[in-house]
């Protein structure tokens, strides 16, 4: 089980749920389309593994350099809050990982952090990963009600 934060040019900062896992995403479900689309100004909706949306969640715009170009990306999560980010822009919002046991729902706030190569030659550089005492000021707004 886990949450995918997905690297694949053209949907960079999707979110896939895995196996059991589920989450809650402020998104909307658009008339035209039948999968989400994250916005930070929408209320959460539980995705996942025993939601009514399953586990699929498209960005909420493409951010990403031209092909070629090296791409940002930051994954930040805090106790509960977890936001994808791509070239400095925040993509998506989202809170309450868990999985579900048995029926029963488990927090999801550990785990291994896996880089996926999507079956196709994938660059990466400059990986940093650091501890956070607090979720940075400038991201605290998106998880007010």
């Amino acid at each position: 089980m886990g949450q995918e934060f997905q690297i694949m040019e053209g949907h960079m900062g999707d979110y896939w749920s895995q196996v059991t896992s589920a989450i809650d995403i402020r998104a909307y479900l658009p008339e035209y389309i039948m999968n989400p689309v994250a916005h930070e100004s929408q209320p959460f909706l539980p995705m996942g593994h025993d939601e009514e949306i399953q586990g699929f969640c498209l960005r909420s715009n493409n951010y990403e350099n031209k092909p070629g170009e090296w791409n940002t990306l930051e994954l930040i999560c805090f106790e509960n809050k977890i936001l994808h980010i791509v070239n400095g822009h925040v993509v998506m919002v989202l809170q309450n990982s868990r999985y579900i046991n048995d029926g029963e729902s488990i927090p999801l706030d550990k785990g291994k952090i896996q880089l996926q190569s999507e079956a196709t030659e994938v660059f990466y550089k400059d990986i940093a990963i650091r501890p956070l005492e607090k979720l940075p000021a400038e991201y605290t707004a998106y998880f007010e009600e």
